[in-house]
């Protein structure tokens, strides 16, 4: 055997060195392959492998990192990793330390998504300050969505269930492909249209998951401008919660789920009732009060009424005391009226005519019935009324003499 005269070094030492050697002359690198033996620690980091039908390799995302890819990896799935090549030292096992990661195929749409996003966001289409507030009690709801899809049924369990009395309307349509666009605009034209008559009040653009391909009808740029012209507030709901889409920035609220976008829209049945049931709890605690106190104060005034009245009696007393007063006071006034009313009628005697023809005076009255005075008036040929105190005679007169001075007429 021949003698070893180099230096000789540890495993450690050993590894080490491999990982500068693989550092130096490989460094970063992209790499596509299968995911395989995925997990997800606790810790947040995602531990995997890469494999192809040649070989495998070790893979480790750490936390940070891996918040920015988007989707949560599943056994099977076809990605492209930019990672740096290394070993760890402890095992001597070669790995990827991965920074990025993106679905394989999909570098020039996610590249496309970005720079729309960059775009858009430098015209203000993301502002916060142009989200609207959602209804707490929308009185209707529009979903848009795939007619077919599993989505659907999600959504509308999710409002049944929180919300049963806030009628939902559907406007269906594609979800997935290049007609896509198109129809979702079509169908929000619908839900704007309806919500401009006051029929709807908050709009839940929903569909389920995908891959950046099924999803990529919510990345169309005229899609984004026609959200942002909503008459009411829209709420988001495409994919799951680690799928972002242009349509989720420009909406007033983002949801991770359409189940998460029915749940955002609507109050929870349950909370209300107990809300309500304490609101009533407090009211009758309040009400009950409320009449305690005003029987407390009902008797405070009850005591102080019973101070501040005189002897019953002696108000007794008075009040008969009073009545008296009061029908002595209208004997004396009835009976002044009475001896005022025999005066009255004693002048009215004195004054009636009939008493002066009771005494065997007449009156003559003229055709035109005015009582005569001048006996020059008394004209033979003419008819007069005489009134006697028994009856009235019709007279005509064949001749007259009158006993004035110095006059006679015939």
């Amino acid at each position: 055997m021949t003698e070893i005269t180099r230096e000789i070094i540890g495993v450690g030492d050993l590894n080490r060195t491999i990982a500068d050697v693989l550092d130096k002359y490989i460094g970063d690198v992209w790499v596509r392959g299968e995911i395989s033996n995925f997990k997800a620690y606790d810790s947040g980091h995602w531990y995997f492998s890469l494999k192809d039908a040649e070989g495998q390799i070790r893979c480790v995302m750490f936390r940070g990192r891996n918040a920015q890819v988007g989707f949560l990896p599943k056994e099977g799935d076809l990605v492209e990793v930019a990672a740096n090549v290394g070993i760890y030292v402890p095992r001597g096992d070669i790995q990827l330390n991965v920074g990025m990661m993106r679905r394989a195929g999909q570098g020039g749409l996610y590249e496309a998504f970005l720079k729309l996003k960059e775009k858009l966001n430098a015209e203000g289409l993301f502002d916060e300050t142009n989200k609207r507030l959602i209804p707490k009690h929308p009185k209707a709801i529009a979903v848009v969505t795939s007619a077919q899809a599993a989505a659907l049924k999600d959504v509308l369990t999710t409002l049944a269930r929180r919300a049963p009395h806030i009628p939902v309307t559907i406007y269906p349509t594609l979800v997935q492909g290049v007609d896509a666009p198109p129809a979702i605009k079509a169908a929000l034209r619908a839900a704007y249209e309806d919500a401009s008559q006051g029929n709807i009040e908050v709009i839940l653009l929903v569909r389920g998951g995908g891959s950046i391909e099924d999803l990529w009808a919510f990345n169309d740029e005229s899609l984004a401008r026609m959200i942002t012209e909503s008459p009411v507030p829209i709420i988001s709901g495409v994919g799951h919660e680690t799928d972002f889409t242009i349509a989720d920035f420009v909406a007033d609220l983002r949801a991770p789920t359409p189940t998460g976008a029915a749940e955002l829209a609507t109050p929870d049945r349950q909370a209300l009732l107990q809300d309500l049931e304490v609101l009533a709890q407090r009211m009758t605690v309040r009400a009950s009060q409320r009449l305690d106190r005003e029987a407390q104060r009902l008797d405070q005034l009850s005591l102080r009424l019973s101070h501040a009245l005189p002897n019953p009696d002696r108000m007794r007393d008075k009040a008969a005391q009073l009545k008296a007063r009061i029908d002595q006071s209208w004997q004396v006034r009835v009976k002044a009226y009475y001896q005022q009313h025999l005066s009255w009628n004693s002048h009215l005697e004195l004054l009636n005519p009939q008493r002066t023809l009771d005494r065997g005076y007449a009156v003559i009255l003229d055709s035109n019935e005015q009582a005569l005075r001048d006996p020059t008036a008394l004209k033979a040929g003419e008819l007069f009324s005489i009134h006697l105190a028994k009856g009235v005679s019709q007279v005509e007169l064949t001749k007259v003499s009158s006993l004035a001075k110095n006059s006679s007429n015939e």
